[in-house]
């Protein structure tokens, strides 16, 4: 679950240099909230909703109509969009560089175990190794703008980037509205731009988990002052359950086909985009091992920021990169 990352400003109205009052903007979608804070003389709600439908209709398993579901169907007569290419493009970069760690093929894995837009939680070993015949970014690919499985049961999960991906494209909107100050929030993953309503850089903290628990302690572990990135935090305390007295982390590692286990509790990447944030923030919770993930982070150019927790203590690792984003 990925709401943890906080706004930590007042919202008073204030002049960019077009003069124009900052504006809040809020609602529902993909299952969370959002939250766009703009500076313009115009209302512009109905444009980010319709920015906002644009990524849902393309990428919501949820969404049967989607271009997505129909792929997951595999229904050959589908087409894909701008949208679509864009984050099975950079997927597949990601996929890549982090050696499978993120996999937008994971979908029946994440179903298996009780998480996706399918889910069942009846599951033995030999159905986890008959389907992780079907997980591997390495059988898809995308020609003329149509995807191309390897073999039919593969199917699609975009839900670790889409979140991601619908903040820049509201930036996007907002940018072609000659918005030059905005702060666009979806389910915790942000983009930003410019200053907030008191002229500063954007303010955002960072909560500190609480390993175990379904709660988010109201301790900040850091704030950054930033803007000009998309910023994402990944977390593995919050969407879990109990089998058998063992706890299942909502974070799937495709490669071993099974829920991960290991100390990390949260990743947070600025990156220049949201989109990348969020796909980073997600492989480095399946990585784990904080050397692999500094070594990706300095490689790729992001910022990353660590908590683990460690017996009775919550640690923390971040690059230089991030720390010079700290307030």
């Amino acid at each position: 679950m990925k709401h943890i990352l906080l706004v930590i400003t007042t919202f008073l109205l204030a002049s960019c240099t077009q003069q124009a009052a900052y504006r809040t903007d809020s609602g529902v979608v993909f299952g969370t909230y959002y939250k766009v804070i703009y500076a313009s003389s115009e209302n512009l709600h109905e444009g980010i909703k319709g920015a906002l439908r644009s990524v849902n209709s393309s990428l919501s398993t949820f969404d049967s109509t989607s271009i997505i579901s129909r792929i997951n169907r595999n229904d050959t007569t589908v087409v894909v969009d701008s949208l679509f290419a864009l984050v099975f493009t950079t997927a597949q970069q990601v996929s890549a560089q982090t050696n499978g760690a993120f996999d937008i093929t994971v979908a029946p894995l994440v179903n298996a175990w009780g998480f996706g837009f399918d889910p069942t939680r009846k599951r033995t070993q030999s159905i986890i190794d008959s389907l992780k015949r079907c997980v591997g970014y390495q059988k898809v690919s995308l020609k003329a703008n149509k995807v191309n499985k390897a073999i039919p049961c593969v199917q699609l999960d975009a839900s670790a980037i889409a979140k991601g991906l619908g903040c820049d494209v509201v930036a996007q909107f907002l940018e072609s509205k000659g918005v030059c100050h905005y702060l666009v929030d979806i389910g915790g993953e942000m983009r930003l731009k410019g200053a907030n309503a008191q002229g500063n850089r954007w303010r955002v903290g960072v909560q500190q988990p609480t390993e175990d628990s379904l709660l988010v302690s109201n301790q900040v572990a850091s704030i950054l002052s930033v803007t000009d990135v998309g910023v994402a935090t990944s977390g593995n305390y919050r969407q879990f359950y109990y089998q058998e007295g063992k706890k299942i982390s909502h974070t799937i590692d495709p490669r071993l086909g099974t829920p991960c286990h290991h100390s990390l509790l949260s990743a947070t990447v600025i990156a220049p985009t949201a989109m990348l944030a969020d796909a980073y923030a997600t492989a480095f919770m399946v990585i784990g091992n904080k050397d692999s993930i500094c070594t990706i982070a300095q490689e790729q150019q992001l910022g990353v920021y660590l908590l683990y927790a460690s017996q009775d203590s919550i640690e923390s690792v971040c690059n230089p990169l991030f720390e010079s984003y700290v307030n």
